[in-house]
């Protein structure tokens, strides 16, 4: 099943393209590796299980079973059925699994992937802004003074954004500051580390806006202009020095930050904010820290960063959090418009975008299709989501053998990136064509393909064509629902993308394109921003006690992250076998508890369950924490399920850890 560019499957080269206004020639390797020979384990052939067995058999069979035992659930109960799409796919097959998901089953139960790595950040754009928009783009890398990284390793995870953060750095008087407990990758090429303790980032960045206060250096012209509610957040804060102390930071990391936050600054952030059950709050934070010293020009401003390569795409095309262009859900005339477009009927559409793909499985769905994602590996709390798709009928489409397509009841072999054709948008809202570098293979379907034949045999008349959309005609009709609104890409064309390569939205026409976002320069500066006021908003977020803190049973800090090589669970560069999970470990703590190495293994157990791992001795590692990567198949059977309450995104990174000798027999996991 394995192909790879010596068999005749597969890239044998990639290069990144010089004439793209974007990357510059700029390439991430992980893609191109991955592509040229990768380790996983490639599916060629369409397989239904018979007999418990998975077993190889032709589209036809394949795609029938599917058919069958979606539309049985969906006759029943069309919440019942739970789809979960994912950042690594087109925005035209993005756009089409949402259609399918909302307008063809009219399911509550979807979700682009999103919600496990940028809905906290999304959530916090929206009541800050009043649009899911970073105001920034890659071209004010080159204008900011600072670069602070808050909660995020883009070193490893954006290479080449962090190469321009790198060589902006490298100017007079500019300088990195890197807000991680671990020292990461990002923290060994930065000037300065702030090492706050575990899930406390709203302590610390409420200690520096209350420093920036007390020490008077907020923008209060831009203040009182463009922004409401500050007078509200001024009452909420705490005092600087005992929030520090809440974030187990000296005064000195303090000022560190407000200073750099005092000139023209970039603030990232990434899964280390977003994945956490304040992360909404913690993303407001860093937002009103923007806000307060009016970092809101060109140079400067608050930028998630995105966890997948297509994540935007997904937010504004995907019908996942919004409708196509932002479009709210609960807004009666958007659905009727959304419903309009699709010819279906209005009371099919959802009127909330449902609870997140945690919540979906918690509620027992009866058939769930998952399309270029791994939630029995990706998903917190792994082992009880795994004993959900058991109970489940299970579609499983993908480009690869994972732990998802081994229980599936279907498994449909999918196209990969460089075997595809439409667009993918990047973070800072840029638009690009993707191209096949490659025929599709014998056995292989493109995702756009298969999403329509599947839709259009349960609901005829959805897509207009039945099994092999093309993607430049679902682009169209993607641009043209959102015509008029805050994401407005209907100036965008695939005429227009092959003439210059990449385009920001909004772009209402064709000569248009997006800039640094909710700001007019000039000689008289203006803001504008699409909240009912037109200004933007502070937040009054403070700290609270983490879900599961350490305790006496329980007496150390589990945290995830990712690896350079590890990417959506790591099925391309893992291999058939997961390997040994690496813990990473201060040598301190290992030393605590040197009594229970074997073999220089050892357990690490949560309430949840436990994995055997071996360990890497690191210093970077706060005593007391274990590192675990979050791509390993292994780590979340671990992880929490607690979500933030209103971005619905899961609590990946700080839980209540133990470790214990690799052959101790462990009590089971205690019950919820």
């Amino acid at each position: 099943m394995h192909r790879a560019a010596d068999v005749g499957y597969g890239i044998d080269t990639a290069r990144g393209d010089a004439a793209h206004p974007v990357s510059q020639g700029l390439a991430c390797s992980r893609g191109i590796s991955e592509s040229q020979d990768p380790d996983g384990e490639w599916l060629s052939r369409p397989m239904v299980r018979s007999d418990g067995e998975l077993r190889q058999t032709t589209w036809d069979v394949a795609l029938a079973r599917a058919v069958e035992g979606l539309q049985a659930v969906h006759a029943r109960d069309p919440d019942a059925v739970a789809i979960l799409g994912s950042g690594q796919q087109t925005n035209e097959a993005a756009y089409a699994l949402g259609k399918l998901a909302r307008g063809g089953f009219g399911t509550r139960n979807y979700d682009a992937n999103t919600t496990l790595c940028m809905a906290s950040a999304v959530t916090a754009y929206y009541q800050a802004f009043g649009s899911d928009a970073p105001p920034c783009t890659y071209a004010d890398i080159g204008e900011a003074d600072r670069h602070v990284v808050w909660g995020a390793n883009p070193a490893v995870a954006h290479p080449v954004m962090f190469r321009w953060i790198r060589q902006a750095a490298d100017e007079d008087d500019v300088e990195i500051v890197v807000v991680d407990p671990v020292r990461s990758e990002t923290a060994e090429n930065s000037e300065h580390h702030v090492a706050p303790d575990p899930g406390k980032d709203l302590a610390l960045s409420r200690a520096v806006l209350a420093r920036l206060v007390e020490t008077g250096r907020v923008d209060r012209a831009f203040v009182d202009e463009a922004t409401e509610g500050f007078e509200d957040l001024l009452a909420s804060l705490p005092d600087a020095e005992a929030a520090a102390g809440d974030a187990g930071v000296e005064m000195v990391d303090v000022d560190l930050l407000a200073d750099a936050l005092d000139q023209r600054a970039l603030v990232y952030w990434g899964m280390g904010v977003n994945q956490h059950v304040q992360g909404t709050e913690i993303a407001r934070s860093l937002v009103d820290l923007t806000l307060a010293t009016g970092n809101l020009r060109p140079g400067g401003g608050p930028f998630s960063l995105t966890g997948q390569a297509n994540s935007m795409g997904t937010r504004i095309c995907s019908s996942k959090g919004s409708w196509p262009g932002q479009r709210a859900f609960e807004d009666p005339d958007h659905r009727r418009v959304v419903a309009d477009h699709w010819d279906v009927p209005v009371d099919r559409l959802p009127d909330d975008p449902g609870p997140g793909p945690v919540g979906m499985l918690e509620d027992g769905p009866e058939a769930v299709w998952t399309v270029a994602t791994n939630p029995v590996a990706g998903m917190p709390e792994a082992e009880r989501v795994r004993e959900t798709l058991d109970d489940a009928f299970v579609v499983a489409q993908d480009a690869f053998h994972t732990e998802t397509t081994e229980i599936a009841d279907v498994v449909l072999p999918a196209a990969t990136w460089g075997e595809s054709e439409g667009t993918t948008t990047n973070m800072e809202r840029t638009i690009s064509r993707v191209r096949a570098a490659t025929d599709v293979p014998s056995g292989v379907k493109q995702d756009i393909d298969i999403i329509a034949t599947i839709g259009s045999r349960l609901f005829p008349g959805l897509f207009d064509d039945d099994t092999s959309p093309d993607p430049e005609a679902i682009f169209e009709e993607f641009t043209a629902l959102t015509e008029g609104t805050v994401a407005d890409c209907s100036g965008i064309t695939y005429d227009r993308l092959e003439d210059v390569h990449a385009v920001r939205w909004p772009a209402p026409d064709e000569d248009s394109a997006g800039g640094y976002r909710y700001y007019e320069g000039g000689d008289e500066e203006s803001w504008s921003f699409p909240t009912g006021t037109g200004r933007a908003q502070f937040s009054t977020g403070r700290q609270r006690a983490l879900p599961e803190p350490a305790d006496d049973e329980y007496p150390l800090t589990l945290t995830t992250a990712r690896e350079a090589d590890g990417y959506n669970t790591g099925v391309r560069s893992r291999g058939g076998e997961a390997g040994p999970l690496v813990a990473r470990i201060h040598p301190e703590t290992v030393e605590e508890h040197s009594g229970l190495v074997a073999d220089d293994r050892l357990a690490v157990a949560t309430r949840r369950g436990s994995v055997t791992v071996d360990i890497d001795r690191d210093e970077g590692v706060p005593r007391g924490m274990v590192w675990l990567p979050i791509h390993h198949p292994a780590t979340n059977r671990l992880t929490l399920s607690e979500r933030d309450p209103q971005s619905n995104e899961p609590h990946f990174k700080q839980c209540a850890a133990r470790l214990v000798a690799p052959e101790a027999e462990l009590p089971p996991a205690a019950a919820d």
